[in-house]
């Protein structure tokens, strides 16, 4: 299995930033021909609490690296890659594999 793991730093307007992202970009990924799965994580602050490095994590799966290529080479994937510049953070990404 392949996992997208995407990092989101602290947004200015978290509330604005939640609610597109589970209302717009949350069913996007869903729509995704492929996507075997999509988790989403919301930090909190440390057990000092110091606040977390990042605001979300999303991990997309997809069965291995070829559908992984074709699910975001669909319209769908390319719609989803494309509404990244309207959450108004630049993400990190990370590919890895799961055992």
């Amino acid at each position: 299995m392949i996992t997208l793991t995407v990092l989101y730093g602290t947004p200015d307007d978290v509330e604005k930033f939640d609610a597109y992202y589970s209302e717009t970009h949350i069913p996007l990924a869903r729509a995704v021909p492929g996507l075997d799965d999509v988790r989403v994580t919301r930090f909190l602050p440390g057990p000092d609490g110091s606040a977390a490095e990042y605001h979300l994590m999303a991990q997309l799966s997809f069965a291995d690296a070829d559908a992984m290529g074709a699910a975001m080479s669909t319209d769908e994937g390319q719609a989803l890659a494309a509404d990244v510049a309207n959450l108004g953070v630049t993400p990190k990404m990370l590919v890895g594999s799961t055992e």
